[in-house]
C-alpha cells in the first residue's frame, strides 16, 4: 500500500470518529502542555537568574588580594619551596594584570568611612567608587536621575537608603549638593637630616569635597570584597583614587614598615569572555595573589536548575503517559469497530504491515496535531503565569519581569515527544489490527 493511500485511509477513519478522536487529541494536548508550561518555568527562572547575575558583571569578574603569610606557608609546604614574601598589591601589580590576555580592565575595591554634611545635617556612612563599566551593570536599572556624566567629575549617586535619611523626598535631592568629609592619607615631607631624603611615614588629615547629587539608585553595584560594609555613596573611581583617602590596609603598611609603598586592599579584574575567567584566575594565582572568581559557584546553580527541570520534566510528562492511555483505548475500540474493513483489506491484499502502518500513521496524526495545539495552550499558559506574576510585582512597586520562556528546542521537543508517545501508545493496538485473521474478521457482526 502506497504511503499516499494509507494517509487518505488514516484520515477518512480519523473523521468518521470525529468526536473521540477529536478529545484523544485533547488529551495528548493537554498533556504537552503541561509539559511545555513546567518546562518554560523552568527555563524561564534559569534565564532570570542567570541574566540578572550576568548583568551584575559577577561571572566575568576576578577578586584578588594580598597572599597571606600563612596560605604563603602553606603553599611552600606543599611545593618543597621556601617560602616567599607576600607581594603586595601595589600599582605594578595593577599594571601586570592588566596586560594578561583577555583581561580588560584591573580596578581597585575603594571604600572608606565619610561623614556628610547637608541640610545642617552629619550623616556617617561609607563611599564607594565605581567603575565606568558598572553603568552597564543591573544595579542601575530603573535607576532615578543619570550615570556619572565623567570618570573624575565631581558627582555623587545615592543608594536609596541613605537618600531617605536625607529627605522623605529621594527625588528631589537630584540637582542638590552636600559637602563630603573624609580622612586624606598624606606623605610627611622628606626628612633631611637622616640622608636618606625619603619621607618617614604618612599623615591622616580631614578633608572635604563638594558633591553634586545626580542620580539615586535602589541596590549598590557589584564591588569587590571591601571590609568596610556596602557603600551608600558612589563615586566615579577615578575621582575616589584622587582622594588619596585613608584605607584600612594603610595600617598594615605601617606595621610592615612599608608606609611610603601604597598598596591596595584588593583588585577587580574584568575578563572580556566568562569562560576565559578560569585561565586568568590561575596565572594570577602563579604571580603570587589569592584570586577566586564565581565561576564555581555558578557551575553549582546551574546543577541546581538541571535537577529542578529534570523533576519539572517528570510531572510535566505524567500527563502524557495518562494521555497514551487514551490513545490505546481509542485505538482498540477502532479496531472492534472496524473488523469487518480490516478483514476486506486483508482479502483486497493488505499484508499485516500495512495494516500495522495505517494504525501507526493515525496515532501518529493524533500525536503530531495534539502536539502543536499542546505546544500552544502551554505558551498560553506561560503568557499567563507572567502576566500574573507582574500584576503581583507591580502592585509591589517591584520591576515587572518574566519567570517562563519558550525556546524553540522545547518546541520540538515536545512535538517529538509527543508523536513518539503516540506511536508507543499505537503499538499494541497495531499489532492487534495486524493480528486479525481476514476471514473471522469478514464474519464479524
Amino acid at each position: 500500500m502506497k504511503g499516499r493511500d494509507l494517509a487518505e485511509l488514516a484520515g477518512r477513519n480519523l473523521r468518521e470518529a470525529l468526536l473521540r478522536n477529536s478529545l484523544t487529541t485533547l488529551g495528548i494536548s493537554v498533556g504537552v502542555a503541561s509539559l511545555v508550561a513546567m518546562l518554560s518555568l523552568g527555563v524561564g527562572l534559569q534565564d532570570l537568574a542567570t541574566d540578572r547575575l550576568a548583568r551584575t558583571g559577577l561571572f566575568d569578574a576576578i577578586f584578588v588580594t594580598p597572599r597571606s603569610t600563612a596560605a604563603a606557608y602553606r603553599a611552600a609546604q606543599q611545593s618543597g619551596v621556601p617560602p616567599q614574601p607576600t607581594k603586595p598589591l601595589d600599582e605594578d601589580a595593577r599594571e601586570k594584570m592588566a596586560a594578561l590576555p583577555n583581561v580588560v580592565e584591573v580596578y581597585p575595591d575603594i571604600r572608606f568611612p565619610i561623614e556628610i554634611h547637608y541640610n545642617g545635617n552629619s550623616y556617617a556612612t561609607v563611599a564607594a567608587g565605581v567603575a565606568p563599566s558598572a553603568r552597564k551593570d543591573g544595579a542601575f536599572d530603573g535607576m532615578k536621575g543619570s550615570f556619572f556624566s565623567g570618570p573624575d567629575v565631581d558627582e555623587t549617586v545615592l543608594q536609596i537608603d541613605l537618600a531617605r535619611e536625607l529627605s522623605d523626598h529621594p527625588e528631589s535631592l537630584i540637582g542638590k549638593t552636600l559637602t563630603l568629609r573624609y580622612a586624606e592619607r598624606e606623605p610627611l615631607p622628606a626628612d633631611a637630616a637622616d640622608g636618606k631624603g625619603a619621607s618617614d611615614g604618612f599623615s591622616i588629615i580631614p578633608k572635604e569635597k563638594t558633591l553634586r547629587i545626580i542620580g539615586v539608585v535602589e541596590t549598590e553595584p557589584a564591588g569587590g570584597i571591601g571590609s568596610l560594609g556596602r557603600g551608600r555613596l558612589l563615586i566615579p573611581l577615578e575621582l575616589a583614587e584622587t582622594l588619596r583617602t585613608a584605607q584600612t590596609n594603610d595600617l598594615r603598611d605601617l606595621v610592615r614598615n612599608t608606609p611610603n609603598d601604597r598598596s591596595y586592599e584588593s583588585l577587580t579584574v574584568r575578563v572580556n569572555d566568562p569562560p576565559k575567567v578560569k585561565s586568568v584566575e590561575d596565572s594570577i594565582k602563579q604571580m603570587g595573589y589569592s584570586a577566586f572568581s564565581l565561576i564555581d559557584a555558578s557551575k553549582s546553580l546551574g546543577l541546581v536548575f538541571e535537577i529542578f527541570d529534570m523533576f519539572l520534566f517528570i510531572f510535566g510528562s505524567l500527563a502524557l503517559v495518562v494521555a497514551s492511555l487514551g490513545i490505546i483505548n481509542t485505538l482498540v475500540m477502532a479496531i472492534l469497530e472496524r473488523r469487518r474493513e480490516i478483514g476486506v483489506l486483508k482479502a483486497l491484499g493488505a499484508s499485516d504491515r500495512d495494516v500495522r502502518r495505517l494504525f501507526f500513521v493515525e496515532a501518529g496524526a493524533m500525536g503530531i496535531v495534539g502536539g502543536v495545539l499542546g505546544v500552544v495552550i502551554g505558551r498560553l499558559i506561560g503568557l499567563a503565569i507572567n502576566f500574573g506574576t507582574n500584576i503581583y510585582l507591580k502592585q509591589r512597586n517591584l520591576p515587572q519581569t518574566n519567570v517562563t520562556a519558550v525556546h524553540w528546542w522545547m518546541v520540538g521537543l515536545a512535538i517529538v515527544i509527543a508523536t513518539l508517545v503516540s506511536l508507543g501508545a499505537g503499538i499494541y493496538p497495531a499489532s492487534r489490527a495486524a493480528g486479525l485473521d481476514p476471514v473471522e474478521a469478514l464474519r464479524y457482526e
